[in-house]
């Protein structure tokens, strides 16, 4: 006889009060019917054309309550064809899909699947033809492009990435079957063992297809807070309470805005009885380092910012603490035993009282949301229930009683994009660790995980002016083997400026470092140049947030992520998939960060990168460059390759930036002419729990190239009732005869242009919400041609190279003596190359003349 259970292998609840799950009235974890394959121990579910569901149960038993993973089954009905066969085995075929299954545990031999032809969209796509065919158990090997990971902790450089629903084999698999289980009281159960459930993607190279089927099984991300995207700072350190106010004091002295305050272990007592073990646990505030730490709490939040707490819960709630005889009352203990409360997340009453006696007695004194540093395992009292995942979600939904919610926690799994955002762990200060985050980060998009928070700077070990490293082998709690390395670069405020930049074109930019006391992340105690840079990106995040803020929610409404790779647009170009760490950040952005020391002879760092097609505009050069090519980017330390399309509108914050992300009261909008654009400014008040709650300002930008029109508005639902303009158009100059002219309503008004040697700025003062704008620019503007000799002598002119040399490439690109009359383009790059150039400076000069056609 074959059953659904809902309830098997539940642990059992007890009354105690848990944050409701979302689970029941958003989503249902029942599969229709109409949708199911049912054997005597099988079921094959369709749930797209592309995707099956599949389980062999030997109890002749089938699970559809809720996973971690998949918590909405009940998706749209999809047309088959089932053909049911005398031995016992059954096809399935679907507009794309045919699946043979032979009714036995699954097997190699018994199960697979193919792709019709008309599957793959690019018949160029690498491994298209073989990856047509799968087979159970196959190994994907290196067809599948990755997920993400659990932490990197003490991770230097690069680390094994989980699978992700994306291959270039065509076929992904999530297998579900040891997953946690959610119950329809709000509790969570153990899977039965010997079943299995798994998840066979089919979607060739459609790669936002695998995604959207990933996030409507599985469900959305939602909205983070606008303030999450704003600068965090965090330190592993024992601040007093007036060092750390000294510490924002200084930051907005700097004019630094920041929107998080991040205290790590230190907050809480350190110096605890032997008897009572390590000191990583903690829920009492030290109090001489914090005597009034309400009052601490409220100074942050009177300069707008947003508090987080570290914990690390695993040890419990101890006899030390001011919150033990609560917890002992909770839960109907003695006190004068003195034995500590463990921490057992399977215990529905000890994880009630651990939210609502332990965590909201804090967070009613002014804590926002906690830092939860979990790091000892997937294990619990019961197989299957991993801790992580537990406090990730009940966080999560708790979270709620201080508006939208989230929570700030390691991966857990695939479904784990559900709670933002990610604490990717402590990494070591190193050049490798910063050259593999901007590709982890991409890459955890396919499994839609889209939100990550690095160390922005590295946590320990590492090094500083080439003098000391720790060996590689060190664990967390043993000291570094330290020693002389002399071929280590001393380029540590380098490092810091370009993870830095990282960080500005991340999901989330947190300053971090260890108690070393000389691991530093305040731009005041670096070099010069590494303070001006620092200084700079960091006010440059609180300006994009208009930008990223809205791409956020458009990606969780879309099923996208903030980050993604290359690739995912370019499918069937090999090109796209070998430069790793590039990536798209929003809608607008193409990212090549630079992620390795510059050269020491011409002061440039160098990013390789393909360009997806199109004509781009560098946004800090404003040098025009034509895609679908590779190449390298040389820039100096105060520059990152970030290229926009021609047809881009990034929205910005040109005001006084302040803490706290406000809504700005100046907008500046990039516009990269060219091609048509458009792209929507989502804003509110910080109301609503879920995106379907929120109300949002919206402003349609659009820019219409034929017309050279650029229309603004007017905003919906209005935040701010006027608001003032501008419009930098980068690498456009309008020409004599190009009158530029601009109206709000029907009132004309008048502008104030600058225009400078490669871009326009257009100043058109405070306007109503409630009014259009448009900005006329003359029909079919186009992009400036780059002034080669101006740009090669400007990117030579600091290099430490000989004069004579410097002159001699210069003059290689005309017939003048100072190369004013241009030289067709193989003359140029022949004579540069007959001079035998040091390779880096060869290559900023090639880059430059190979940037656009002529």
């Amino acid at each position: 006889m074959v059953t659904v259970s809902n309830s098997n292998g539940a642990v059992t609840p007890s009354a105690a009060p848990l944050p409701a799950s979302p689970f029941s009235k958003k989503y249902n974890p029942l599969a229709r019917p109409s949708s199911q394959v049912i054997g005597p121990n099988f079921r094959l579910t369709v749930l797209t054309p592309n995707l099956i569901r599949y389980e062999y149960s030997p109890d002749s038993t089938f699970e559809d309550r809720a996973s971690t993973f998949a918590v909405h089954r009940h998706l749209p009905a999809v047309p088959f064809q089932r053909i049911d066969r005398a031995d016992g085995g059954v096809e399935i075929h679907t507009e794309v899909l045919s699946v043979e299954y032979d009714g036995k545990a699954f097997s190699p031999s018994g199960f697979t699947a193919m792709l019709k032809a008309s599957a793959d969209r690019n018949t160029g796509h690498v491994g298209s033809a073989w990856g047509k065919f799968w087979r159970y158990g196959m190994e994907d090997g290196a067809g599948n492009l990755g997920g993400t990971c659990r932490t990197l902790d003490n991770v230097n450089g690069r680390c094994e990435l989980e699978e992700g629903v994306l291959s270039t084999h065509g076929f992904a698999v999530i297998d579900d079957s040891a997953s946690m289980l959610f119950t329809s009281e709000g509790w969570v159960a153990p899977r039965v063992p010997g079943r299995r459930d798994g998840y066979l993607f089919a979607y060739g190279d459609d790669y936002r297809g695998a995604l959207q089927a990933l996030f409507s099984i599985s469900g959305k991300a939602p909205a983070v807070p606008r303030w999450a995207l704003g600068n965090w700072w965090s330190k592993y350190y024992a601040y007093t309470a007036e060092e750390y106010t000294g510490l924002m004091d200084r930051f907005e002295a700097d004019e630094i805005p920041m929107s998080v305050a991040v205290l790590d272990m230190d907050w809480h007592l350190t110096d605890i009885p032997p008897e009572y073990g390590a000191p990583w646990t903690g829920y009492t505030w030290d109090r001489k380092l914090f005597p009034d730490h309400v009052g601490f709490l409220k100074g942050l939040h009177d300069k707008n910012l947003k508090t987080t707490l570290n914990t690390h819960p695993a040890d419990g709630v101890r006899a030390f603490e001011e919150q033990y005889p609560a917890m002992c009352k909770a839960l109907g203990r003695d006190p004068s035993t003195k034995l500590p409360v463990t921490f057992d997340c399977t215990d529905r009453s000890f994880l009630s009282a651990y939210l609502n006696t332990l965590s909201h007695s804090l967070e009613d004194e002014g804590v926002d949301f906690w830092w939860i540093d979990w790091q000892q395992g997937p294990y619990s009292k019961i197989p299957g229930v991993d801790p992580l995942w537990m406090l990730n979600h009940y966080h999560f939904l708790d979270s709620v009683r201080h508006g939208r919610p989230m929570t700030f926690s390691r991966y857990a799994g695939p479904g784990s994009h559900r709670y933002p955002i990610g604490f990717s762990g402590d990494t070591h200060v190193t050049w490798e660790s910063l050259h593999f985050q901007p590709e982890m980060t991409a890459t955890a998009s396919n499994i839609g995980y889209g939100w990550w928070s690095h160390d922005i700077g590295g946590h320990f070990y590492g090094y500083k002016r080439g003098v000391l490293s720790a060996d590689a082998d060190a664990v967390a709690d043993t000291l570094p083997t330290l020693r002389a390395d002399p071929s280590l670069p001393s380029q540590d405020n380098e490092l810091l400026a370009r993870w830095t930049q990282l960080g500005v074109f991340s999901p989330v930019l947190r300053l971090h470092s260890s108690n070393n006391p000389f691991n530093t992340r305040e731009p005041w105690r670096q070099s010069a140049e590494c303070r001006a840079v620092m200084t700079a990106f960091l006010r440059l995040r609180h300006a994009l947030v208009p930008y990223i803020y809205s791409c956020g929610v458009r990606a969780s409404v879309e099923s996208r992520t903030l980050v993604e790779p290359v690739y995912y647009d370019h499918p069937g170009n090999s090109t796209a998939y070998k430069y790793r760490n590039t990536y798209t950040f929003g809608t607008e952005l193409f990212l090549a960060p630079i992620t390795s020391p510059r050269d020491k002879a011409t002061l440039l760092g160098k990013a390789p990168a393909w360009l997806p097609p199109g004509k781009w505009v560098d946004t800090f050069t404003n040098v025009v460059y034509d895609g679908d090519r590779a190449l390298s980017f040389h820039r100096t330390l105060d520059k990152v390759p970030c290229l926009a399309r021609q047809g881009a509108i990034i929205p910005q914050d040109a005001g006084r930036l302040h803490n706290g992300c406000p809504l700005p009261t100046h907008v500046e909008i990039t516009l990269v002419v060219g091609a048509d654009g458009a792209f929507e400014l989502l804003e509110d008040s910080g109301e609503g729990d879920e995106i379907e709650q929120i109300i949002f300002a919206r402003t349609a930008i659009t820019f219409d190239q034929a017309e050279g029109t650029l229309t603004i508005g007017p905003t919906a639902h209005p935040l701010v009732a006027t608001r003032e303009w501008s419009v930098r158009l980068p690498a456009f100059r309008p020409t004599p005869t190009q009158g530029m002219t601009a109206y709000a309503g029907d009132s004309p008004l008048t502008p104030r242009a600058e225009v400078r040697a490669n871009e326009t700025r257009i100043h058109l003062g405070p306007i109503p919400a409630g009014e259009e704008i448009i900005v006329d620019l003359g029909r079919n503007p186009a992009l400036l041609h780059n002034d080669v000799k101006s740009l090669v002598q400007a990117v030579l002119d600091p290099m430490q190279v000989e004069y004579n040399i410097k002159l001699a490439a210069l003059q290689a690109l005309g017939t003048d003596e100072d190369g004013s009359a241009a030289v067709p383009l193989n003359v140029a790059i022949s004579r540069i190359d007959g001079m035998e150039l040091p390779s880096e400076m060869r290559g900023a000069v090639v880059e430059l003349l190979l940037a656009e056609s002529r």
